[in-house]
């Protein structure tokens, strides 16, 4: 009896077991249906606003396709009703010759005949001189589309150059009509991205340059079209050319606190750094105040120095932005610089006391000036109290006997340690630096009491690689400075200083 017992309780605790075991599996059975129903729900909810969003471009395609086929219809139409009045007209005044030619027919006389005979040569000419379309243009009344020939298309100095040809030769082809627009992608872009086709209409000629360009994407799409006085042909099959170009802005979290920076300009802003607590300045501004007094008497301007905006400040309002202090007025460009060769311009303003333009390590320093580190290379140009031009590098300077010029060109080749500074309007090289780069560096800005102007977008001048072929950067004013490279001798003189003026205070 016990064993049956037993036994019968065996029984009892597998069923309870199986019977809990299936209920857990009828549990994720739940589970999972009820996930399925939602991810399906999700679905046909992602689905539906896809199908939403390409019923909304292709609505607006159509709607744009549609006032383009009336404007032409309305254009074509015009132009036909046009040719229409003038054949009319043509064809009346042909058949009111042919009548009178008729008749000048049964004139018997000879002198009424030569009078007639006169009026008939007027009449014909009058006639040949009316403007109608002949009917053998009517059947090729639009154009052929044209062919952008690839391999005659010019990417150069931010200009493009495109040509084209007509597959057959038509004479009475008036003018053509360029597009293009810019984009990321190699082939044609997708609709969703797609930016409008700029336009440059009435071209005489089969060949057409558009300069000044900015090339802030890789690519440019490019199509053209013929026009005749009656109606405009197809377009060509669009080409895609490649517009490559180094592209950065000012990395405005890197910026001094007296440093305002807008979208690619950067300016000296004396109240910037209020609220500053004035320990920021460091060690090496102690015992400076009284050279600054000398400074301030010395100074026919009436700008206040780099000490006097920092002085008596509480914490910073702007995010504790202290990548930059003290009188390092400094900020970095965004993008870093790797490998390969690049290109930018800087334009300072007119009355900018000081400013640096060059390339840096981003270990730089909070305190760090440009020029006076290992980790910095730079164009120095300083017009407060005693004016100064020169290439700057490790705390040591290379005056530069030159103007100095409206615009600074910077050519950076990362792979050959080579940088290069350029007047960007006849190019002349003021400047190059050889130095082996031994991690990225990043383009890099000082500015006090003044400010600049970044041009980026921008392709290496043709006349920069021309220079960089037969330059070494060796010799006269382009002497490097590269104290890591005993090899190479220049001539080196310390930072600019004045006659019992503490250094420390110029920028």
């Amino acid at each position: 009896m016990d064993s049956q017992k037993d036994a019968l309780q065996r029984i009892i605790a597998t069923l309870a077991n199986k019977n809990e075991e299936l209920q857990n599996f009828i549990e994720t059975l739940n589970h999972t249906l009820g996930r399925v129903q939602v991810n399906s729900t999700q679905v046909v909810s992602d689905l539906e606003e896809e199908f939403d969003t390409l019923y909304s471009i292709l609505d607006e395609m159509k709607e744009s396709m549609t006032n383009t086929i009336k404007q032409e219809t309305v254009r074509k139409s015009h132009e036909l009703q046009n040719q229409q009045t003038q054949s009319t007209s043509a064809l009346e005044s042909a058949e009111e010759l042919l009548e009178f030619a008729n008749n000048a027919l049964h004139i018997t006389d000879e002198g009424e005949f030569t009078k007639h005979r006169r009026l008939l040569d007027i009449k014909g000419n009058i006639c040949e001189s009316k403007s109608y379309l002949p009917v053998s243009d009517l059947l090729h009344i639009v154009p052929r589309a044209p062919e952008i020939v690839l391999e005659d298309c010019l990417v150069i100095d931010n200009e493009v150059t495109v040509t084209w040809r007509i597959p057959v030769e038509d004479s009475k082809i008036d003018h053509y009509i360029l597009e293009y627009r810019k984009t990321n992608h190699e082939g044609l872009p997708r609709v969703k991205d797609e930016q409008c086709w700029e336009v440059v209409d009435n071209i005489k000629t089969s060949e057409y340059t558009l300069q000044g360009l900015r090339f802030d994407t890789k690519f440019m799409n490019f199509r053209v079209r013929a026009c005749n006085k009656a109606a405009a042909g197809d377009y060509s099959d669009p080409v895609t050319l490649e517009t490559r170009a180094f592209n950065f802005g000012f990395d405005s979290t890197s910026s001094h606190l007296n440093l305002k920076v807008e979208d690619r300009s950067v300016e000296w802003d004396p109240q910037g750094g209020k609220g500053v607590d004035s320990k920021v300045k460091g060690k090496e501004n102690k015992g400076s105040s009284a050279h600054f007094t000398n400074l301030k008497n010395m100074s026919r301007s009436g700008t206040p120095s780099p000490k006097r905006t920092s002085v008596t400040r509480s914490p910073a309002p702007r995010g504790a932005r202290d990548r930059f202090t003290g009188e390092s007025y400094t900020v970095l460009g965004d993008t870093s610089i790797e490998s390969g060769q690049h290109y930018w311009e800087v334009k300072p303003q007119k009355d900018c006391k000081s400013y640096s333009v060059g390339l840096a390590y981003r270990n730089l320093g909070k305190f760090d000036q440009l020029g006076k580190t290992n980790t910095t290379w730079c164009i120095h140009v300083n017009n407060w109290l005693q004016n100064s031009f020169a290439a700057k590098h490790n705390n040591k300077a290379k005056n530069l006997d030159v103007p100095v010029p409206d615009s600074i060109g910077v050519y950076c080749d990362f792979d050959r340690g080579q940088l290069s500074f350029y007047n960007a309007e006849n190019k002349q090289l003021l400047h190059t630096f050889k130095v082996r780069f031994t991690q990225p560096v990043v383009p890099a800005f000082m500015v006090w009491c003044g400010g600049l102007t970044l041009s980026t977008g921008l392709q290496i001048p043709s006349a920069v690689r021309s220079l960089q072929k037969t330059e070494n950067g060796l010799g006269g004013s382009n002497s490097s400075i590269s104290p890591q490279d005993p090899s190479v001798a220049c001539d080196i003189c310390f930072y600019d200083k004045l006659p019992s003026v503490d250094s420390s205070l110029m920028p």
